[in-house]
């Protein structure tokens, strides 16, 4: 590993556990915070390999952030990056849990604790669907695109169409059309 990676793994190791603190409203939440600081902010990511990282994230078991924060941190600084990166997401918000488990029930019935809650949902609600605005401009790069979104969405969203097999058919589309969304010619 060259001194270089090893650097971008240690800030992603202070980034993740840092925003493992106060992100909340789960991954599609930290996904908007890794949009901003790292596409918006730094450039060190487009909004299209981002968009690739979150699709495939979101395509394999296990939990959505971990999946996520492994790939990123894989993209940027290899594997140690990948594993530093879902270690140090994880850690905080397991820390916070063991406390809050410890004090919920004695609180759980409070009018304050529910009135807190309930705000927290309403803020937590436009910041992923920001993330999810800005990570769909990066999803379309050509006109046929646009149609098979709504088509999937349209199957998963009225038909409860398996994701597995909208994920597939999305593959095989992306095969036909033969565009890879990177400037290329698609060949």
């Amino acid at each position: 590993m060259t001194g270089g990676s090893l650097k971008t793994a240690a800030g992603l190791f202070w980034y993740f556990f840092r925003i493992g603190w106060y992100t909340f409203g789960g991954g599609w939440s930290i996904v908007a915070q890794i949009e901003k600081d790292f596409v918006e902010k730094r450039g060190e990511i487009t909004s299209g390999e981002l968009l690739d990282i979150v699709s495939v994230g979101k395509s394999l078991p296990g939990l959505m952030i971990g999946n996520v924060a492994y790939l990123f941190g894989h993209h940027l600084a290899g594997v140690p990056g990948g594993v530093l990166a879902v270690l140090w997401i994880s850690i905080p918000p397991l820390v916070l849990l063991s406390f809050l488990t410890v004090g919920y029930r004695a609180v759980r019935d409070n009018v304050w604790v529910e009135r807190m809650l309930s705000g927290g949902r309403g803020v937590v609600a436009p910041g992923i669907v920001s993330a999810v605005g800005k990570l769909c401009r990066g999803a379309f790069p050509q006109r046929a695109c646009l149609p098979l979104g709504v088509l999937a969405f349209a199957a998963s969203a009225l038909f409860h169409v398996n994701n597995v097999l909208l994920i597939m058919c999305g593959i095989a589309a992306g095969l036909l059309l033969g565009h890879t969304g990177r400037g290329g010619d698609g060949q």
